[in-house]
């Protein structure tokens, strides 16, 4: 382990973010540029005083859960987390591995879509790591509710209120489309953790699932047409557009107004209303 390289490599990547690159609300006019060690502790979930001692050469070596959630804090790239690993003594992470946190690339493609085209960031076993407002205004929160609760394909199988959101003809078609491209993701992985706990969880808890994967099919989500039935602007035909990011491997997806619909028109009225008094009501019947 080489700790003094180590933490000037931490304390590089720590000074060119500011507190708004990562959620936080800057404050006080600052002496120092960048965020402070209390902010990346905090949202890398350990103590000031660990992250400290790692930035002055002087702690013990981190484990790789805690490298993970230092690089998933100061938002570093894939070859920078690598980077990190390598110095603290260990081996960089399989390529396939997850950020943790969306790509910073498709992340500005997001935030510059947020007043006209719905559109969620999702990593390869879809766990939806970031939407737009107007992402939200569509499908409500997907983000945030752990594991589970931000995986898009769980959501479908297991929560039939938010299944009732599009169209009744469109399921079956849809459910083998989800789990052919889960199987996809399943065989570049290999035999990976995260994928065994989500088919896994997957195959207890919907009969449907398990219809779904054992007819082993295998295809990769590009472009699906969806009708959905919004609870405050009503019908919504969309395409569904899937653009990957190569160096994270990470899903920019987009829902866009189908041509020759008024769903545009829809679209500019939710972007109005926003998620303003939003409800399980306000984008469907979610139970």
């Amino acid at each position: 382990m080489d700790r003094p390289a180590l933490g000037d490599f931490l304390r590089s990547r720590r000074e060119r973010l500011r507190p708004e690159d990562v959620g936080l609300v800057a404050g006080a006019r600052r002496r120092t540029p960048g965020l402070r060690r209390d902010e990346v502790a905090l949202l890398a979930a350990m103590s000031t005083d660990y992250y400290e001692r790692i930035e002055q050469a002087r702690g013990p070596q981190p484990s790789p859960s805690m490298l993970g959630a230092i690089a998933r804090a100061l938002r570093l790239t894939l070859d920078e987390r690598d980077h990190v690993y390598l110095l603290a003594g260990h081996p960089a992470p399989a390529a396939h591995l997850s950020l943790g946190y969306a790509d910073p690339g498709l992340m500005t493609i997001l935030d510059a879509l947020a007043a006209t085209v719905p559109a969620m960031i999702t990593d390869d076993l879809s766990g939806v790591l970031a939407q737009n407002p107007l992402g939200v205004a569509l499908l409500g929160p997907l983000t945030g509710s752990g594991e589970l609760g931000s995986s898009f394909v769980w959501h479908w199988f297991t929560d039939e209120g938010y299944r009732r959101l599009y169209a009744e003809n469109d399921r079956e078609e849809l459910s083998r489309g989800y789990v052919a491209d889960l199987r996809a993701a399943a065989a570049r992985r290999g035999s990976d953790a995260q994928v065994r706990a989500l088919v896994e969880a997957l195959l207890a808890a919907s009969a449907e699932f398990r219809e779904v994967w054992a007819l082993q099919e295998v295809a990769v989500k590009r472009v699906t047409r969806k009708v959905l039935h919004h609870g405050r602007v009503g019908r919504l035909d969309l395409e569904c557009d899937v653009v990957v990011s190569p160096p994270s491997g990470q899903h920019l997806v987009l829902f866009r107004a189908r041509p020759g619909t008024d769903t545009g028109e829809r679209l500019a009225m939710l972007a109005v209303l926003g998620t303003q008094e939003l409800s399980p009501a306000g984008w469907g019947s979610r139970d």
